[in-house]
């Protein structure tokens, strides 16, 4: 492919994720042109695009940049904001505006012809789904611990026990702030059944069998390269919860354990997956979720290098 084809990162201003894949990619001569579709469309970005028999020809032009998009080899899709709803206008006619941007410039960004897409955005929304993820784990030979997502109480209790401890995690992690501004999580956490009320029919719940896990393994795959790396030290059932008490050691995966990421990640069309496991004290690998945009960033060197390079990879068509 020529050198002079760029690579499209698609983005938010604050994501040190794409920093590193940006610095790999310009050290090796490949042209880039970032930025957030939902920031700066349209006030600092403009689009002009055709359709005919022939397909899609146009361009976008950022403040200094234009992306002929017939040219484009590679999308980094990662974190782009959400399209915003213009100034100066009500609330319906400000929500109308904001959504033929996101139909029509986040319908041309995935529509790009002959680009690969790390992931493509559509493949991602597909994956977020954790009942979705669950079914296709299990579909591809990962072990999955036993599940409930239900609103009934009563179900809650019989799950319970059947299994014994259970653990809640929330089915999407919707923004939230307390009433003093600060931001707050839903972590990953141990459930008393006998503490649970009628409030649980309210919404839809992921209730799950606790594992008798001696360590996690975070995974990053990307294409047909693997790096799964073990984390010790957590606190508690959520690794998240405290970056700084954690050590990480590269590992090796089972076989049966590769099969079943790289066909969970065909089933879904996509060349870059985070697979969270559990390492349970019988030494199985039990799967508890797969971002398809996950964070991997904060992993120490060499082993964050090892991924900036395989992500650049894909996105320069060296694989």
């Amino acid at each position: 492919m020529p050198t002079a084809s760029p690579v499209a990162v698609v983005t938010c201003l604050d994501d040190p994720t794409a920093d590193l894949v940006l610095a790999e990619l310009h050290s090796r001569g490949v042209p880039c042109v970032r930025f957030d579709p939902g920031a700066d469309f349209p006030h600092d970005v403009t689009l002009e695009t055709s359709f005919d028999d022939l397909g899609m020809t146009g361009s976008l032009d950022t403040a200094t940049r234009r992306l002929n998009l017939g040219d484009v080899r590679a999308v980094y899709w990662r974190r782009p904001s959400p399209y915003q709803r213009p100034p100066g206008l009500d609330e319906d006619t400000g929500t109308w505006v904001s959504d033929q941007s996101r139909y029509g410039l986040g319908g041309i960004l995935a529509a790009l012809p002959g680009a690969r897409y790390l992931n493509h955005p559509w493949r991602n929304r597909d994956a977020e789904h954790k009942p979705v993820q669950l079914a296709t784990a299990a579909a591809s030979g990962l072990t999955i611990p036993r599940t409930l997502i239900t609103n009934r109480l009563d179900s809650v209790r019989a799950f319970a026990a059947q299994v014994g401890r259970v653990v809640y995690k929330p089915l999407w992690s919707t923004p939230c702030r307390g009433a003093d501004g600060t931001s707050l999580t839903v972590w990953t956490r141990a459930v008393d059944v006998t503490a649970l009320d009628e409030r649980v029919g309210g919404a839809a719940h992921l209730f799950q069998q606790q594992v008798d896990k001696v360590a996690d393994v975070r995974v990053t795959v990307v294409g047909r390269r693997i790096f799964p790396v073990r984390i010790d030290g957590a606190p508690g059932l959520d690794w998240r919860h405290d970056y700084r008490s954690l050590s990480y050691r590269l590992v090796e995966a089972p076989p049966s354990v590769v099969r079943g990421m790289r066909a969970y990640l065909d089933g879904f069309g996509l060349l870059f997956g985070a697979f969270d496991f559990a390492l349970s004290r019988n030494g199985a690998w039990v799967f508890l979720e797969c971002n398809p945009n996950g964070q991997w960033a904060w992993f120490d060197d060499p082993l964050s290098q090892r991924i900036v390079r395989a992500v650049a990879d894909q996105l320069e068509g060296a694989s």
